[in-house]
């Protein structure tokens, strides 16, 4: 009896080593850490395809509810590139790009400046913003909103490419095989 105890505690142990191990693996594998792909759903028929290119272009034109708070937007396009990840589609075959325009654009900023604009809070969007650019995610920011919101340019972290107007990137992308993602960020 004692040794079927052992034995059972034993599978037990390594049991729960796998799955813990498998778990922070998979965690380790996401492009975007902090931020978890779409949940996997028994059956579900339509999955991202490895073998298609997604060229999406992602509007970000709202800002977060409170100033310390992640734009819910860049949450959301981190959230689906780790599940293009999760899914297999290769680095060469997600092809992202993101524009910020209206209330969205102050989160372009450095953290001295946003700071200087939102009460002294720090920004909260710096990391995120930094994780997915070296994910590969192009950042592009409308130049017409910037002149509106009285940003200095100066002030645009280094992880974003200052347009034009966001009317101009977004219709280029489109151009050159670009989807727009059509959720209203």
């Amino acid at each position: 009896m004692r040794r079927l105890l052992i034995g059972g505690a034993t599978v037990l142990a390594v049991l729960i080593g796998l799955s813990s191990s498998a778990f922070a693996q998979s965690a380790q594998t996401l492009a975007i850490p902090g931020y978890e792909a779409a949940k996997d759903i028994p059956g579900a028929k339509e999955l991202p395809d490895p073998s298609v290119t997604y060229k999406i272009v992602f509007d970000i034109g709202k800002a977060a509810p409170k100033p310390d708070e992640v734009n819910p937007g860049l949450a959301g396009v981190a959230r689906y590139f780790n599940t293009l990840v999760k899914n297999g589609v290769p680095a060469d075959h997600r092809k992202i790009a993101i524009i910020f325009h209206q209330d969205a654009t102050d989160i372009v900023q450095n953290n001295e400046a946003f700071k200087a604009r939102n009460d002294g809070h720090d920004n909260p969007n710096i990391a995120l913003i930094r994780s997915l650019k070296n994910a590969g995610v192009d950042l592009r920011v409308c130049g017409q909103a910037v002149l509106a919101r009285k940003i200095d340019p100066k002030t645009i972290q280094p992880e974003i490419q200052l347009d034009l107007w966001a009317l101009t990137t977004r219709m280029n992308l489109l151009h050159r095989g670009y989807v727009d993602s059509g959720v209203p960020w």
